[in-house]
Parts: structure tokens; C-alpha cells; sequence
């Protein structure tokens, strides 16, 4: 076999390599494409709805906050999908730049959201918390991000305190509203279908046990979030791997356009 036979062979087969590198890319990002085209569709249908579905995640605020984190993602998802299409397809140098780019700033702020959570996970105590409550909260000021978050997570997991009804005794909030024991937050509301108006907000106020939820946040939280964290931790390392292959293959596919 001559050196201009092996020479073409090689050829031939680095074409061929990068003709499906770049069917693959075009396949992975046109499912991005389709996954950001549901999520925007999804988003945008719940906060647009004419039923009572739009009502229902206005007085949620997690459902809320949901809602738009969605939509974020459905964009981006949208946007990394187009430009990773078009950029394959096309064998446009610079849209596969432009994709790499974007990746590898996900990449990077995934990666520093892991390194920051690990370095301030003593942060996420229930000491931590139990302080920053007594201090800060402030029961009824919309103005104040702490108090709204904290209003926010006690009406969704009708919780109350950090540990128990207990955290406010001695806290800012006693001082500011000293007739009342707990917040309203804290309120049990009427288990009826479709009411939502509390039990008996003035005994819940004055501290009867029997119209307040006694259950602390911390608990009912982690213990909301618990069957999920394996799944979202996997979910987690799945994304990075994928996304780690797309730049390779971006790259693959840039240096070997001529």
C-alpha cells in the first residue's frame, strides 16, 4: 500500500469521524431544542391559563418562584439547543464557538453554585437559622426579604419557627407585635377543599396550640426534600457529564472544520 493510498484512507476516515461527530451533536442538541421548546411552553401555559390553575400559583409562592425558574430554563435550554443546531448543521466556526462559550459559563457557575454550597454548608444549621429568625424576622413587613421568604416557606409547609412556635418567643418579632405569640404564618388554615381562610386566627395568635402549626420549618422541609435530594444529586451528575461531552464535541467539531 502506497503513502498516498494510507494518506487518503486516513482522510477518509477523519471525514468520516467528523461527519458523526457532527450528526451526534445535531441529534443531542435538537432533543436540548425540543426539551427548552416544552419547558417554555409549559411555562408560559401556567402563568397565561385562563382556569383557576393561574389563581392556584399566584397564592403558592414555591409554585410561583417555580414558574419563572422554568421558563429561565426553558430559554436557556432553547437557545443552547438552536445554537448548537444551527452551529452543527451549518459548520459555523463561529456558532460553535459561541455554544462552547456558553456551556463552559454554565459549567463554571454549576461548579461554583457545588464549591459555595460545600464551603457554607455550616451556614445551613438549624442554629443558624434559629438566630437569623429571632433577629431579622419581622412578621408582617413586605419590604423585608427575609420576612417574605420566611412567610413564604411557613405557608407552603405549614410550618412555623425554625424548630417549633417556641423561635419567636424573645425574637424581633415579639418585640414589634408583643400581643401576639405567633405570626400569621403560622395559622392553620381550613382543611375544606378551595377555603382558605384560617381556623381561628385570633386563638392562633394568642398562642392556642389547636389553630397553629406546631411543627418546625427546618424538619418539614428537609423531610420535603429528602426523597429528593439522591435523585436531584444524580440528576446533578448526569447534567455535568453531558455538558462536559457537548464541549468536547464542539471542539472536535470546530478544529476539524477547515
Amino acid at each position: 500500500m502506497g503513502l498516498g493510498e494510507a494518506s487518503a484512507r486516513g482522510t477518509s476516515m477523519e471525514g468520516d469521524c467528523l461527519s458523526c461527530i457532527k450528526y451526534l451533536m445535531f441529534v443531542f442538541n435538537f432533543l436540548i431544542f425540543l426539551g427548552g421548546s416544552f419547558l417554555l411552553g409549559v411555562g408560559v401555559w401556567m402563568l397565561v391559563d385562563p382556569t383557576d390553575f393561574r389563581e392556584i400559583v399566584a397564592a403558592n409562592p414555591l409554585l410561583f418562584t417555580g414558574v419563572y425558574i422554568i421558563l429561565a430554563m426553558g430559554g436557556m435550554l432553547f437557545l443552547l439547543g438552536f445554537l448548537g443546531c444551527c452551529g452543527a448543521l451549518r459548520e459555523n466556526k463561529c456558532l460553535l464557538l459561541f455554544f462552547f462559550m456558553f456551556i463552559l459559563v454554565i459549567f463554571l457557575a454549576e461548579l461554583a453554585t457545588a464549591i459555595l454550597a460545600f464551603i457554607f454548608r455550616e451556614h445551613l444549621t438549624k442554629e443558624y437559622f434559629t438566630k437569623e429568625l429571632r433577629k431579622h424576622y419581622q412578621g408582617y413587613n413586605t419590604s423585608d426579604v427575609l420576612t417574605t421568604t420566611w412567610n413564604a416557606i411557613m405557608k407552603t409547609f405549614d410550618c412555623c419557627g425554625v424548630n417549633s412556635p417556641e423561635d419567636f418567643e424573645e425574637s424581633l418579632f415579639h418585640v414589634l407585635n408583643p400581643s401576639q405569640v405567633v405570626p400569621e404564618a403560622c395559622c392553620r388554615k381550613n382543611s375544606h377543599l378551595g377555603d382558605v381562610s384560617f381556623s381561628n386566627k385570633d386563638e392562633c395568635l394568642s398562642g392556642n396550640m389547636l389553630y397553629r402549626n406546631n411543627k418546625g420549618c427546618y424538619s418539614s422541609v428537609v423531610d420535603y426534600f429528602e426523597m429528593y435530594i439522591y435523585i436531584a444529586g444524580a440528576l446533578a451528575i448526569v447534567v455535568l457529564t453531558i455538558e462536559l461531552f457537548a464541549m468536547i464535541f464542539a471542539m472536535c467539531l470546530f478544529k476539524g472544520i477547515q
